[in-house]
């Protein structure tokens, strides 16, 4: 019988759901040498947190979040809190000899993402891993793109270009904490752009070397205040407040950027591209083919195959469900059983348990190390933007 690891998990808000959901899942999905127990959920407000705890099956529940981290029945630290939070429950965590995941970004600011690089790399020495809920790379697609790159099938990349476009940030949307600088640190660009330069990166295998011609905007400057209640991301259809407050994120932001083995990359990332609800995309052009994905769509993956004689040249549908050729989806269900998003958290969940046992991930799992490279270059798209400026990342430290 697999032996359980002790799961404690810090936030009962969308992606405590998120997470709450994947720990569940994975022990009745996966076959593995280590189980997820769901111990113990810290959050804020003691009634709604005991609902919550009932509804997804949590063992116990605190609004002392030092208590869970101390608990001797935890192994794995789940930090599923707004940014402002992650450096100070991430390190404690780790300096208690707990293995972490934390959600994306890293941090909320490049100093925090170093603080909490730091510790990791300590605690690793002591056996402790820390990792980053950078899910996206778990999609069967996403991690077929990756595995395709790495065996050479695109030949040399020419081209990144990646978008992250959503549109629920209009005016009609109150000031929740995803638009306050202090506690988000920045807004679409560190929430969305995080995501899809983890994806080229973890695609490619490359690592940028430059960003340049950046453009920030803030389009809705002042906001509502929320009262509680309504949509889990965009507060929609709860109570709101008759005072405004002063938005201090970024709505949108755009950048350009350049790989080390001679990629340019383009990069763009917004919450009020109408029409636009979760798409997050990316092609890959290399000499031997590219490849193309869109989350909207995400059991798809586009191909291009150039070394085809002309005629037969054109982008084909590999439907990416095959459990005998694509990552992860043979623990689901038949080819053309189309899985979703919460998917992609339980596959994550799969490998840290490998990698918790002593075992390898399907596909590598982004830790702190790999997570602050993101933080960089987040943060020197947000210098040209100001400096109005190319950035080298060897400026970033």
């Amino acid at each position: 019988m697999a032996k359980e690891i002790g799961i404690g998990l810090i936030g009962a808000g969308f992606m405590g759901r998120a997470h709450s959901n994947a720990w569940d899942s994975v022990n009745q999905f996966f076959d593995l040498p280590r189980h997820a127990g769901m111990n113990i959920l810290a959050g804020h407000h003691s009634e709604d947190l005991a609902a919550f705890a009932r509804t997804w099956g949590w063992k116990q529940h605190t609004t002392d979040w030092h208590s869970l981290i101390s608990d001797e029945s935890v192994g794995i630290v789940d930090v599923a809190t707004p940014n402002n939070f992650h450096r100070e429950m991430a390190v404690a965590a780790l300096q208690a000899g707990k293995s972490v995941v934390c959600e994306k970004p890293l941090a909320g600011t490049l100093e925090d993402a170093r603080a909490m690089r730091d510790a990791a790399r300590k605690a690793k020495r002591k056996g402790a891993n820390a990792w980053v809920w950078f899910n996206y790379r778990r999609c069967p697609a996403v991690a077929f793109a990756h595995q395709l790159v790495k065996s050479g099938k695109l030949g040399r990349i020419y081209h990144v270009r990646a978008q992250y476009l959503q549109d629920w940030g209009g005016p009609e949307t109150p000031l929740l904490w995803r638009f306050i600088g202090k506690e988000a640190g920045s807004g679409a660009h560190g929430d969305l752009n995080a995501h899809i330069i983890d994806m080229a990166r973890f695609i490619t295998g490359d690592e940028f070397s430059e960003v340049s011609g950046a453009i920030q905007e803030t389009f809705i400057t002042e906001r509502t205040l929320p009262d509680g209640g309504g949509s889990a991301i965009s507060g929609k259809g709860g109570a709101r407040r008759k005072k405004t407050g002063r938005s201090t994120v970024d709505d949108c932001l755009l950048f350009l950027g350049r790989f080390k083995k001679g990629a340019v990359a383009s990069f763009e990332a917004t919450r009020l591209a109408t029409g636009n609800q979760n798409a997050n995309r990316i092609e890959i052009n290399g000499e031997k083919g590219s490849i193309r994905f869109d989350f909207e769509r995400m059991n798809e993956l586009g191909w291009w195959d150039h070394t085809l004689e002309p005629g037969l040249r054109g982008w084909s549908r590999i439907m990416c469900t095959d459990g005998e050729a694509h990552p992860y989806v043979a623990n689901y269900w038949p080819a053309a059983h189309l899985i979703g998003y919460e998917h992609c958290f339980t596959s994550m969940c799969s490998d840290m348990l490998r990698v918790a046992a002593g075992r390898k991930p399907v596909v590598p799992l982004p830790d702190f190390e790999d997570a602050y490279q993101t933080q960089r270059v987040l943060h020197a798209a947000v210098r040209s933007a100001k400096e109005r400026a190319p950035i080298r990342m060897s400026q970033v430290k």
